[in-house]
């Protein structure tokens, strides 16, 4: 048996256990609660941190680098209101240079000779005796080689420079002639946005770049050298000896087949009936059809919709004079980033005789940054439209595995459409009216 004082002993301990308990648990209370607390890279970071950021570089943001007043233009069709040709009247395209100076004082010349000199010694030959000075602006090392019997010192001076290759301007309060090699032009443009678009692109593809589009007053301001303007004026020449322009509405989608089996295009046949399937042409990879107007977008979507989801990844427009040829960028007019993003549509066509009939001519090529992707060669009517198909996603997929499904594939949907440029004392009464079917294709046979 424990003795009274075993028991004693006993329950003191656990009084004394008790209370430290009691201590230890109102000291707890007692403290503050403290925050997990990340430390990255010797930085401490809690709710009322402030981010901190690595400098960037003083370059333009992306979205401000992408921005466009063209995109909305190029980017947007009017599928409910789309005109499979335009009549528009024929407007001079006039290109001006900026920065010319004040004009020249009335001087003649007679008799100058200069051989093997740059336009600064010929000039300062020629202006010997004078209160007019040369300067220039940038190193011109051309020589040239000449003579002028008579004519006016503006006419001298053009003369010169444009041997030189070089661009003169007059300051009269200096009296200094200032020379370069480089100058600025405006472009005074049609009023008809399609031909501005058609421009634009022919100066775009011929490397101009930096061009300062005011679609308010239709001008296009852009600089170069002699030979920039070369190229411009010869575009703006083929330009305006054309009848005709060309151009593409197109839809662009990404289609999934809802089963474990491909879109099957066969279906076309009873859906819309062998006469609205005109041409089968085949490529490459693809292959492209030929269909009626009674195949568009509306009846398409609805058509794939039965077997797949449609995704329309790009829409937009292009414009081409007869016989050029230009190109669509999927990217530039894409809904998101997508992987078909990196295609290019290219195109070249003419509108005119084809084995006696009128027809368009075209030739549509798909282009990745990998290289050409397909192609087709495309006679058509007026009024037809283009179905491309089989054209598989996975033709754009960079990594060894993907979650696209195999049988996933690219649409492409286009319209082509006339632009006639003509007269404007001929054109036709009533013009609002839409031209169609005979009425259609006898106007078209006006200009021939």
């Amino acid at each position: 048996m424990k003795t009274i004082k075993q028991i004693f002993n006993a329950m003191a301990a656990i009084v004394i256990i008790g209370a430290i308990t009691s201590c230890a648990a109102m000291r707890q209370e007692q403290q503050p609660a403290y925050d997990t607390v990340n430390v990255v890279e010797n930085f401490v970071i809690d709710e009322n941190s402030v981010p901190i950021f690595p400098k960037k570089a003083a370059l333009t943001t992306d979205t401000a680098q992408r921005f466009s007043i063209e995109l909305p233009k190029r980017c947007k069709v009017d599928w409910d209101n789309q005109s499979i040709v335009s009549v528009v009247p024929e407007e001079p395209i006039e290109m001006l240079r900026l920065g010319v100076g004040d004009p020249l004082p009335d001087l003649q010349v007679s008799d100058y000779e200069f051989k093997e000199l740059t336009v600064k010694e010929a000039l300062d030959k020629l202006l010997d005796g004078t209160d007019i000075s040369v300067i220039e602006d940038e190193d011109l090392i051309e020589t040239i080689s000449g003579s002028v019997s008579s004519g006016s010192l503006s006419d001298t001076v053009e003369l010169m420079s444009k041997m030189g290759r070089a661009y003169y301007s007059y300051d009269a309060e200096n009296a200094e002639i200032h020379l370069d090699h480089r100058a600025r032009w405006m472009i005074k443009m049609p009023r008809d946005e399609n031909i501005i678009m058609a421009l634009l692109d022919a100066m775009h593809g011929a490397d101009m770049r930096n061009l300062l589009v005011n679609w308010q007053d239709k001008t296009v301001v852009f600089e170069g050298n002699y030979q920039t303007e070369r190229e411009v004026a010869k575009i703006i020449s083929d330009i305006a000896s054309k009848k005709y322009m060309l151009a593409w509405d197109i839809d662009v989608y990404r289609v999934y087949p809802r089963t474990d089996n491909p879109i099957i295009w066969m279906n076309l046949l009873p859906a819309f009936g062998d006469k609205n399937i005109k041409m089968s042409i085949p490529g490459v990879v693809g292959r492209a059809l030929v269909v009626s107007p009674e195949i568009n977008t509306k009846t398409l979507q609805e058509f794939l919709s039965q077997q797949a989801n449609v995704v329309l990844i790009s829409q937009g427009t292009f414009v081409i004079p007869n016989g050029w040829q230009s190109r669509f960028d999927i990217g530039q007019c894409s809904k998101e980033e997508r992987l078909e993003t990196d295609l290019i549509i290219g195109a070249s066509g003419t509108y005119g005789d084809y084995g006696g009939q009128d027809k368009i001519d075209a030739k549509i090529v798909l282009r990745t940054s990998n290289g050409e992707l397909t192609s087709f060669n495309i006679p058509s009517d007026v009024g037809d439209n283009y179905v491309i198909i089989g054209i598989p996603t996975h033709s754009f997929v960079t990594t060894p595995e993907t979650l696209i499904s195999p049988f996933a594939e690219l649409v492409v949907f286009m319209s082509p459409r006339i632009i006639s440029i003509i007269d404007a004392a001929k054109l036709p009464a009533g013009e609002s009216v839409p031209l169609v079917g005979d009425a259609l294709r006898e106007f078209l046979g006006q200009g021939e």
